[in-house]
Order: structure tokens, then sequence, then C-alpha cells
């Protein structure tokens, strides 16, 4: 694999976590990257180095803040993990990261994958990388038909990844590896024509590059319903809640949410309201239902809008709501919306 480590010399993109031996940085850019493109990550890296430039300082934050400061990333349970760490680390580990592979998986919310990153980018340790990337390249350039969704892909394609790796350029190599599936062998419209693996590659020699990596069907989506009920005073407030429970968004901020099994019609709506608001009238924002995909379910949102002329008990000021912490699709609304 010296043709990558070669084209990585020359290829690889200026990122601000590259050429840092600081385990922090590392560790915080693999785990917003796991589940986003870097040009995406990117903004969001950057707001939380300059919020928090030491793992101490992520430790001293409150939750909120950390949340506030990932919305829109999605996989907020990822974002509590971080910062539960980050406390660990600061508190229980003297504000020093582990120096290991063995030590590093240990740590709440650290798998194997962020675990190889960090010890092999920061330490050399001699640990294989393997992410979507990896899998992908793996793949195409050796036939291996195992889907990647499955237990036994991911045993196998470690085993793969750590026959090829570079023991003594450890992390320069996973990185290699790592950017080529970023740029070169995409999931879409990979640059075979200027790929330096193409002469070796399997699936390039069998026409097979479309088809490879091989993945199991999904299973069937859930569809909720959710139902958000925007209070607006005459005073500028309106109401939020914190979503509680192991379900989605735990730990962030919403209007009061009514979900149903199907399409919520306005009579319905008003017919539920009637006991306790006779004299409210609930209109729909948005005609269509703005639906959010999420891996295992589809969220199909609308917002009611209830203007009242009382106060609302424990109203938040609307010129406040960019405080709290709220899902995307929440966000978005509030911005079209309220044009916060």
């Amino acid at each position: 694999m010296k043709k990558l480590l070669s084209w990585y010399a020359t290829a690889k993109r200026d990122l601000p976590w590259r050429g840092t031996a600081d385990p922090y940085k590392v560790w915080l850019s693999e785990v917003i990257l796991q589940q986003t493109r870097v040009v995406q990550g990117l903004p969001y890296y950057e707001r939380f180095i300059t919020h928090f430039p030491t793992v101490s300082d992520l430790a001293k934050a409150s939750e909120e803040e950390v949340l506030k400061l990932w919305q829109g990333l999605g996989y907020y349970s990822r974002a509590k993990n971080l910062h539960h760490t980050a406390q660990h680390i600061a508190t229980v580990l003297g504000g020093v990261f582990p120096k290991s592979y063995q030590e590093l998986v240990k740590l709440k919310g650290i798998g194997d994958y962020t675990a190889s990153a960090i010890a092999s980018f920061c330490y050399n340790e001699p640990c294989a990388v393997v992410d979507g990337n990896v899998y992908r390249v793996l793949s195409r350039l050796f036939g291996v038909q195992t889907p990647i969704n499955t237990l036994a892909a991911a045993k196998e394609f470690k085993a793969l990844a750590n026959e090829l790796l570079d023991k003594p350029r450890a992390g320069e190599y996973n990185q290699a590896i790592m950017e080529f599936g970023a740029i070169v062998c995409t999931p879409q419209s990979p640059d075979c024509a200027n790929c330096v693996l193409r002469d070796s590659c399997w699936a390039w020699a069998h026409n097979q590059v479309g088809v490879l990596p091989a993945k199991l069907k999904k299973i069937k989506i859930k569809q909720r319903y959710f139902n958000y009920l925007v209070w607006l005073s005459a005073d500028q407030q309106t109401l939020l809640q914190k979503r509680e429970g192991k379900d989605i968004w735990h730990g962030l901020y919403e209007f009061p949410l009514i979900e149903t099994s199907t399409p919520l019609s306005a009579a319905a709506l008003t017919e539920q309201l009637r006991e306790q608001h006779p004299l409210i009238t609930p209109y729909l924002y948005n005609e269509n239902p703005v639906v959010h995909k999420l891996t295992h379910q589809h969220i199909h949102t609308s917002f009611w809008v209830l203007t009242t002329h009382s106060p609302l008990e424990k109203g938040i000021s609307i010129s406040q709501l960019e405080r709290y912490p709220v899902s995307a699709l929440t966000a978005n609304f509030i911005k079209n919306f309220w044009k916060l």
C-alpha cells in the first residue's frame, strides 16, 4: 500500500485536527465526523474548540451548553457521551487522556473505531481504523462480498485492515485510507479514472464498483406523527418543554407535543383541546408535514399555532428561544416562523 501513502502525501486535505497529536482534538473531530461529512462537521469542530479549548473546559460546561453547540448534528447521545467522558477524564484521570487502545476503549462513547483513531493518530499504536470509508475501499479493492452492516463484516474487515496496516506508520496509514475513501473511492461516482489503486482493484476489474460494498436490506421504518403546539401569547411568549425518557432528542427542548399514530386533523385537535382551552382555535402552520428521516423512523411533523390573550404559565420569551438546545427540525421552524 505504498501507493496509498504516496498519494496521501500530496492529496490530503488541510484540516485543523491533522498534524496534531492532541488526543482531545482528534477525539472531538472523530466523534463529530462519525455521522457527517467534513464540510458539515468542520464548523461544529471549530465552534467546540473555540468554546472549549481543552478537555477540562468541556468538562466544566453544562449539558445544555454542549447540546446547544451540537444542535443540528443529530445523534445527541454522542454529545452527552462526549460531555460525560470529558468530565471523567478531567476529574478521575486528572485531565490526561489514556495512551493506549485498551484504556481508551473503556471510556463511555469510545468504541473500537474512535479508540483506534486516537491510539494510532496520537501515539502511533499499530491498530487499524475501520470506518465507512475503509469498509468501502477494502470491499472494492479485494472484492469482499460480506454485507458491511453485519457482525461478520466487522470482524472480517477489522482483520483485513490490521493485516494491511503499515505498522511503523500506523497513524499516517489509517488517515490515508480514510481520506482515500472520502475523496476518491466515494459512495457515488468514485474517481476511478484517477485512482492510484485501480490496477489492483477487484471491483474495477469485475465491473462491480457500483455494487460494493454490499449491505443487507434496511429494516422496516417506523412512521411517527408529531403535532407541536406552538403557543403564542399577546406578550410575545411561548412554551417549551424538555424531552424526557429513552427516545430521540432526549434532553432537548421542544414545543408541547401530541404524538399520534396517524395524521391529526384540525377538528380532532380542537376537540382534544376543548376541555381546557374552549376558546382556542389552532391553525396549521405547515400545510404539508415536515418529514424528518432518521435511520429507523420517519417523523411527520405538524406545527399548530395557538394564539391566546392570556399570560402563559411558565412562558418563555420568544426573544430567548435561541438559548435552548432543540432539534434541527424545531430550530428550522423557529428560524422561519419568528425570523430568529
